[in-house]
């Protein structure tokens, strides 16, 4: 240490190096290293081709042959999704030999793939709903190419089907990019059912063990979280996010909370409002509005400008 008290150059890389050592947070294990955040992203980017052809490459997908198209395409998703699963499995589990994590990556990705055309049939269902639920969008392909929501529950789809079979690190790093591009923060292991929209998006949180049933549409700043998280890793796997139902409305700014709430079938959710209990079906749940009283004063003398009073 200097007479200054600034440590110098070697003591600051031996007191990291040391940090590097003493936590196993860093990834110093031999021959190990997580997923590549990069990589997950461009895998997404190809997913997207492949569900929405002609939307987000340069060439015309008209002038390609489809069938072509959809094998390439699948062809080298499955071989870069393989390899980031080993990567990942290989982290986590020092235990299984290096070819069982190999047949099972190689079998996780299969699966996946396996599971696409079903995915697809869902997220058409989603972009119909953003069509059916907001008169201003002027047409589905509008909806695919520009809707925040849309991009959001589309890695939320890929991602869900890598959590069920318990991949490590890939589907919250596919969501949290997405989060990071939306402003919508859905975890991969809610479960969402179909014709699900999300509008405007910005600020909209959906806890990891939140059940949602079909036809159910959300707006900007809804939170579906958990009533406390003091207890932090202990209710780890244990429901503590709300279950709502089908054909419910949550308008913006609602905050349901609890493992135990369930938002029964055919409800609407107010603005604003913050619930902690269960709501009937059929129920509309709402704030009372508050008073707003304007009262003017005007110029005694004629002259000048009226001032305004606002009670709230």
């Amino acid at each position: 240490m200097s007479e200054a008290g600034i440590m110098d150059f070697d003591e600051v890389v031996e007191k990291i190096t040391r940090n590097y050592i003493s936590d196993e947070v860093f990834v110093t294990k031999e021959n190990r290293r997580l997923p590549g955040r990069s990589n997950i992203i461009i895998l997404i980017k190809r997913l997207r081709a492949l569900m929405f052809p002609g939307y987000f490459e340069e060439k015309n997908f008209a002038s390609v042959d489809a069938k072509y198209f959809a094998g390439n395409t699948l062809n080298s998703i499955r071989k870069e999704l393989r390899e980031q699963i080993e990567i990942a499995l290989l982290y986590t589990n020092e235990s299984k030999s290096q070819e069982q994590i190999a047949q099972q990556s190689d079998e996780t990705a299969r699966y996946f793939i396996s599971r696409l055309a079903d995915i697809q049939s869902m997220l058409l269902k989603d972009v119909q709903a953003g069509f059916d639920g907001d008169p201003a969008a002027k047409s589905r392909q509008e909806v695919i190419s520009s809707y925040p929501g849309v991009f959001a529950i589309f890695v939320y789809r890929m991602a869900h089907e890598l959590y069920k079979k318990n991949v490590p690190f890939i589907p919250r790093i596919m969501s949290e990019y997405a989060h990071s591009r939306t402003g919508i923060d859905i975890n991969p292991g809610a479960d969402i059912g179909e014709y699900f929209f999300i509008d405007h998006g910005t600020g909209v949180v959906i806890g990891e063990t939140t059940k949602i049933g079909n036809n159910v549409k959300l707006y900007q700043g809804v939170t579906l979280g958990a009533l406390s998280t003091r207890k932090g890793q202990l209710l780890a796997d244990v429901k503590r996010h709300p279950t709502i139902e089908h054909n419910v409305t949550i308008y913006s700014g609602a905050t349901i909370l609890g493992g135990e709430t369930v938002i029964g079938a055919n409800s609407i959710i107010g603005g604003n409002t913050f619930i902690t209990e269960s709501v009937p079906a059929y129920t509309k749940v709402s704030l009372k509005a508050p008073e707003m009283v304007f009262q003017a004063d005007p110029p005694k003398d004629g002259g000048g400008e009226c001032i305004w009073d606002w009670v709230i």
